[in-house]
């Protein structure tokens, strides 16, 4: 219960910058139940009134009545308008602080490390973001619009009750002290229940995501029974764990409403009886049934709103864990802003690893000069990827530093770093936008020519002029709409456009078919020249005149040179050079013509 109270402090504490609008309309809403209650008490002096000028034949005065009245058309008047106001900045704090949440959401998880999103599934973190910010401004919304009324009604204004007759008063103590045990014990025996039906919700989304994101290799499997069968597997799991919460809060629900009847059958007996003694009088009586049923209403309101209290928790737990998983890297309180750099790189004893167990790169050192190509190859898992990860801060190492024109890459601002380093990675990353906006990503504020001129150095303008909307031509999920080669170019044209002084060039061409690895080594070509750039690779022909060659293996640099001076040794990349043929072919001598 007191982890339940914890979170929803949390949710107020989000408010943020509307926090003051959520004090003023606390602050109306209990001036809003002290009216509201009002109203029940002047109807029942007006009551009490009426029968005493019955009993003295005499006909009831407007100076007698006129207060009475008036007061009541005034609270009466002050509820309606308080309500609309009060409903009115609800809505408007709800969503604006939604809209808020859900800004600040997408950039905390965009900061989050590679590693993270390696792990949790896109669709997954769609879903607690939407379900999140609806359970955060479905609790603002129903909270300043109905419940701060409820609670104050129920929790403060009970001792006015006791004050007006503490016999009658007393019944309705009984009354909230009942309801709010069961209350608090439906509680503890659903939150648990309802974690177990939001990880199924949780399951439900991400299979759906997957799935839609797969939809060629589920029709050319067959898969789609399958995939609907598994589907309908979650949702049979999910209602399981699920109507068994639905059960205890009918009970709630049934509970609620028969102590309508009780509560308001109690008190017009117990009134009665009390009359009989002389301990109240007939305006009493009416005002306590009017109370009765007032409270009943707020009982109601309570119930619906902590059944909605219980729902929403599993989402916001989720929303919480995502905003408190911290990025694994940051700026320093005095990080600089970096220059253009020249390019010079230097490793110096970098470790790292990812489980605490095994180093995914282990004491690695390495120079280049500006303007140098250096070439990494070895098995996959051999540390390339996470080295260079490393020098744009995808990762932070453990041991050792990463050095750019001699300053530590920690030093400047992390923003500043990775706007000079650009990266054209194995599949081409795409938003499924237009090309031109594509483009932009690199250089926002680029011209007209500046992209022609760079679409041109990527071999790109070819086929881009083919499509019917040119530039404008979206390129669909992933850029799905082009192919391989195509989608490759428009990433090259998109680190022209960036111009990094340092490039990473990660098995750019791994995965094209050789008359398309042409037109792409072409374009690779115009993007390294005049930077410094580190090239992943297994096709060793694309890395033939690299200035030097970096042999990966479990982690360390165990060899190092150029492509003769590495073949020379007979070493490692020797044996990869051979398995590719790349050896034998330069070893094999020319055959004579004729023979």
């Amino acid at each position: 219960m007191m982890r339940f109270i914890r979170l929803y402090t949390r949710v107020l504490g989000l408010l943020g910058p509307e926090a003051r609008l959520g004090v003023v309309l606390a602050i109306a809403n209990i001036l809003l139940a002290v009216a509201a209650f009002a109203e029940p008490i002047l109807f029942g002096r007006i009551i009490d009134s009426l029968i005493s000028s019955q009993s003295k034949n005499e006909m009831p005065t407007l100076a007698t009545l006129g207060p009475l009245l008036a007061a009541w058309v005034g609270f009466g008047l002050f509820t309606i308008g308080a309500g609309v106001l009060i409903a009115l900045h609800a809505d408007r704090l709800a969503h604006k602080r939604r809209l808020g949440i859900i800004t600040g959401y997408f950039e905390h998880v965009l900061q989050l490390p590679l590693a993270y999103h390696g792990g949790t599934h896109s669709g997954r973190l769609m879903k607690v973001m939407l379900q999140g910010a609806d359970a955060l401004w479905g609790t603002w919304l129903t909270f300043f619009r109905e419940q701060c009324v409820a609670m104050v009604s129920l929790v403060v204004l009970l001792p006015i009750a006791l004050v007006l007759n503490w016999r009658l008063g007393l019944l309705l103590v009984v009354l909230v002290i009942v309801f709010a045990i069961l209350t608090s014990y439906v509680i503890n025996r659903t939150i648990t229940l309802q974690q177990k039906v939001e990880g199924f919700h949780t399951d439900l989304s991400a299979r759906a995501a997957d799935a839609l994101g797969n939809v060629a290799l589920i029709q050319s499997y067959a898969r789609t029974e399958a995939e609907v069968s598994s589907m309908r597997s979650v949702v049979e799991k999910l209602l399981e764990k699920q109507l068994p919460v639905l059960a205890w809060w009918a009970v709630v629900t049934v509970a609620t409403r028969a102590a309508t009847t009780i509560t308001v059958l109690s008190i017009f007996l117990l009134g009665v009886w009390l009359y009989t003694q002389n301990l109240t009088t007939i305006g009493e009586i009416v005002t306590f049934v009017n109370v009765s049923a007032l409270f009943i209403g707020k009982l109601e309101q309570s119930a619906s709103f902590a059944n909605r209290l219980v729902t929403d928790a599993p989402r916001l737990e989720e929303f919480f864990e995502v905003l408190d998983s911290a990025p694994s890297v940051s700026d320093k309180p005095n990080a600089i802003e970096m220059p253009r750099p020249r390019g010079v790189v230097d490793f110096e004893h970098i470790s790292l690893s990812y489980d605490g167990k095994r180093a995914a790169v282990d004491d690695i050192s390495l120079h280049a000069d500006a303007g140098e190509t250096i070439a990494l190859v070895g098995a996959t898992g051999a540390g390339k990827s996470t080295a260079l990860a490393i020098m744009h801060r995808a990762f932070d190492p453990q041991k050792g530093v990463v050095k750019i024109d001699g300053i530590d890459i920690r030093d400047y601002k992390l923003v500043s770093l990775r706007r000079n380093i650009g990266v054209v990675f194995q599949e081409a990353l795409l938003f499924d936008r237009s090309i031109e906006e594509n483009l932009r990503v690199g250089k926002p504020d680029a011209t007209d020519q500046e992209i022609e001129d760079a679409l041109a150095r990527a071999q790109a303008k070819e086929f881009i002029a083919r499509l019917p909307e040119g530039m404008k031509s979206n390129v669909g999920e992933r850029g799905r709409s082009l192919s391989g080669g195509e989608r490759q170019r428009l990433a090259i044209a998109r680190a022209l456009l960036k111009n990094p002084p340092i490039l990473v060039l990660d098995e750019a061409t791994s995965a094209l078919d050789a008359g398309t690895e042409v037109l792409v080594q072409k374009a690779l070509e115009e993007v390294m020249k005049g930077r410094t750039t580190f090239v992943i690779a297994h096709r060793l022909a694309t890395i033939r005149n690299a200035d030097r060659i970096l042999v990966f293996h479990e982690g360390k640099i165990v060899e190092r040179g150029t492509f003769d001076e590495l073949v020379a040794k007979n070493g490692r990349f020797a044996q990869l050079a051979k398995a590719q043929f790349m050896v034998q072919e330069e070893q094999k001598p020319a055959i004579p013509a004729g023979d």
